[in-house]
């Protein structure tokens, strides 16, 4: 086991050097290190993992250091504990949400808007809290999008090596006050979590206009799951938008997201389902997930499956005015299916085809090739920060809604008529057994280059391959 024996180095007795030892386990995957809260509960386990990223990166010394995560159980700790090794290791400032609070898509606004050098996110995304849930931590790079292969590769080789961590001797930072505060001489700056990502919401959207829109007597339901997006939504939709209180509900973020599972699909989200789909139900109705970064649409009597969503919103983005220009392309993973590829043909834009994961959107983001991106796991983002972005998709549907006055029922239905539709479905499947699940990929990857193999029904299978990937930006 790691063992804690201070070293005392510099002249302040303040900072620290502790011995420790490796953990096998701190390999990153698309969206970070995620593990039960137990496993980050172990001695050294969080520090040494925070340590390796600071290890692997260069020229941060004073520099500023983004850090939020959603709320749930352990984040508290966490942030604490990378603040003093944040300081210990030469950050000039960091900048945490009050509370710690902070959705992804906001702490990737936040590092963009501040000219931050990266961030840290706390969360397991769309995945249970609470003592025997799910944790998580993240670094996002200096472009607010998540970091990079050869950044994750390099974390990970030196987690596999790591004798020692930097920390500071100091008191835990009050972040339930908005304002200045220190850390051995660092400053650590508590903000409104919502204001700046508001803020960048009113350049993109018509906010007159959907004021209007509720002032019609346009009916919504946006459900927070108990988790992050709450807050915005509160802030958002209700008191800048003047939705009627009471739209926003499960708005308070708890630390075991209400004992629910935060993740905004038709299992997990059946109860705002059924109110639309019933015959009293709302206009339209949405959700987000545990850190704020996927979203659910339904239109009354309408539900539309993220594919389609992302097909549709980046058909009418220029009904937005942050979009009014049009949209240079479209990038979606390649599990999405190929509704989106219908757009961009029609509108003689780019069409990009990724991996799993956001950090294969950023480079397309970044030079401009792309406008709006999507996964078929009901994640949807624009240029506007270089995450999927929950609430942005929802604030983009009811623009929508607004200039074009019809039901989402009817704009689904004009959109297939105009694009034709793309029959789609994802079936999720949880802690199968992985030896199981790898023979499976190896039973299909031995049937590849004989499509007649997979006729189903009466169907025949016209195209099937091993998906591989090169970055049309840097080769890779």
């Amino acid at each position: 086991m790691p063992t804690s024996i201070p070293i005392y180095w510099g002249s302040s007795a303040m900072n620290k050097t502790i011995k420790t030892a490796p953990y096998a386990d701190q390999k990153p995957g698309t969206s970070g290190l995620r593990k039960r809260v137990p496993v980050f509960m172990q001695e050294n386990y969080v520090e040494n993992f925070v340590q390796s990223i600071f290890d692997s990166l260069e020229g941060f010394a004073g520099k500023t250091l983004v850090i939020g995560g959603d709320g749930r159980y352990y984040n508290d700790v966490v942030i604490q504990k990378a603040i003093r090794i944040a300081s210990a290791n030469g950050f000039g400032a960091v900048l945490v949400g009050q509370g710690g609070l902070l959705s992804t898509p906001a702490a990737s606004h936040v590092i963009r808007h501040h000219h931050a050098f990266g961030g840290l996110i706390l969360s397991a995304s769309h995945n249970p809290g609470g003592p025997d849930g799910d944790f998580g931590i993240k670094y996002n790079v200096g472009n607010g999008g998540p970091a990079p292969e050869k950044i994750t590769d390099a974390v990970y080789a030196r987690s596999k090596v790591i004798d020692r961590y930097l920390t500071v001797d100091e008191p835990d930072v009050d972040l339930s006050r908005i304002g200045t505060h220190h850390c051995a001489g660092m400053v650590v700056e508590v903000i409104d979590p919502v204001a700046d990502y508001a803020a960048l919401m009113q350049t993109l959207f018509d906010f007159p206009k959907l004021k209007q829109l509720f002032a019609s007597g346009f009916r919504m339901r946006f459900d927070a799951m108990h988790a992050i997006t709450g807050p915005y939504a509160h802030r958002i939709l209700e008191d800048m938008l003047g939705a009627p209180k009471g739209t926003v509900i499960n708005g308070t973020p708890s630390p075991d997201f209400g004992g629910g599972h935060p993740d905004p699909n038709l299992v997990y989200a059946k109860d705002l389902y059924d109110l639309l789909m019933s015959a009293d139900g709302p206009d339209f109705g949405a959700a987000s997930d545990g850190d704020g970064d996927r979203n659910l649409i339904i239109g009354k009597g309408r539900f539309v499956t993220p594919s389609d969503s992302l097909a549709l919103l980046a058909a009418n983005a220029h009904l937005a005015p942050g979009y009014a220009k049009g949209i240079a392309g479209i990038a979606r993973s390649m599990p999405t299916s190929a509704a989106a590829d219908r757009v961009a043909e029609k509108l003689g834009i780019e069409m990009h085809e990724t991996p799993t994961g956001w950090k294969f959107f950023g480079n397309l983001l970044d030079a401009g090739r792309v406008t709006i991106c999507g996964e078929e796991s009901a994640g949807t983002g624009s240029n506007h920060v270089r995450e999927k972005d929950g609430l942005w998709a929802v604030l983009l549907w009811l623009n929508i809604l607004a200039v074009r006055g019809e039901s989402v029922d009817a704009i689904v239905r004009a959109h297939w008529a105009t694009y034709g539709r793309n029959y789609y479905t994802r079936h999720d499947y949880d802690e199968v057994d992985t030896t199981a699940a790898n023979g499976l990929m190896d039973a299909l990857r031995a049937r590849l280059g004989t499509p007649a193999s997979f006729n189903v029904g009466g169907y025949q299978t016209a195209y099937a391959d091993d998906f591989t990937y090169h970055d049309p930006i840097d080769g890779r």
